[in-house]
C-alpha cells in the first residue's frame, strides 16, 4: 500500500502583528550639583573685656537705673502736689463757704418778713463789701417777685453791716452774690 501523506493541520492563522510601541524618552533629570562642604568657620575671637570696660558698663547701667527712680520720684512728687492743691482747693471752698453762711445768717436775723408771700422765690443781691466787712453797696440782681421782700432783704443786708470777716485774711471777696429765699429764714 501506498503510505498516505500526511495530512498536516492547517497552518494556524497568522498571529496579528502587535502594534509597535512608541516609547517616550524617559526625562532625564540631572542630578543637583553636588553642595560644597561647609568650610569650617573660623571662631571669632571673643575680645577681652577689660576692666575698665566692665566698669563702664556698670555705671552705665547705674545711671540708667537711677534716672527711671528719678523719674517715679518725680510722678509720684508731681501726683502728691496734685492731691494737695485739690484737698487745699476744697478746703479754701468749704471755708469760703462758712464765711458766706456766717454772713447769710446774720443777714437773715434782720430781715422782717412781708405778710402774704407765696411759695419760696428767690431773691439775688450783689453786695460790695470793705475788707473791714463794711457794705458800700447793695444791688437786686434777681427778684424775688415780691417787692416787699425784695426791700426786706435789702434794708437786713444793710443794717447788718459791718458783715463778719473770714478766718483767713486771704478769702476775703470784696463782691459777694447772695441768695435769700423766704423759707430758708425760717
Amino acid at each position: 500500500p501506498k503510505p498516505l501523506p500526511k495530512v498536516e493541520p492547517p497552518a494556524p492563522p497568522p498571529a496579528p502583528k502587535p502594534e509597535p510601541r512608541i516609547e517616550k524618552p524617559d526625562i532625564v533629570q540631572k542630578a543637583p550639583p553636588p553642595k560644597p562642604k561647609p568650610v569650617a568657620k573660623p571662631e571669632p575671637l571673643k575680645p577681652e573685656v577689660t576692666e575698665a570696660e566692665k566698669q563702664l558698663k556698670e555705671a552705665a547701667a547705674r545711671e540708667q537705673a537711677s534716672l527711671v527712680l528719678d523719674r517715679e520720684r518725680q510722678a509720684i512728687a508731681e501726683q502728691l502736689k496734685r492731691e494737695a492743691a485739690q484737698a487745699s482747693a476744697a478746703a479754701s471752698a468749704r471755708a469760703l463757704e462758712g464765711w458766706i453762711a456766717r454772713i447769710r445768717g446774720k443777714i437773715r436775723g434782720n430781715i422782717l418778713l412781708p405778710e402774704g408771700i407765696k411759695g419760696n422765690p428767690e431773691a439775688i443781691f450783689d453786695v460790695v463789701q470793705l475788707p473791714t466787712g463794711e457794705v458800700l453797696s447793695v444791688k437786686l440782681r434777681k427778684s424775688s417777685g415780691h417787692a416787699g421782700y425784695d426791700q426786706a432783704v435789702e434794708r437786713a443786708i444793710l443794717k447788718s453791716s459791718p458783715l463778719p470777716r473770714p478766718d483767713r485774711p486771704e478769702q476775703f471777696r470784696r463782691e459777694l452774690e447772695l441768695k435769700f429765699r423766704p423759707l430758708d429764714a425760717v
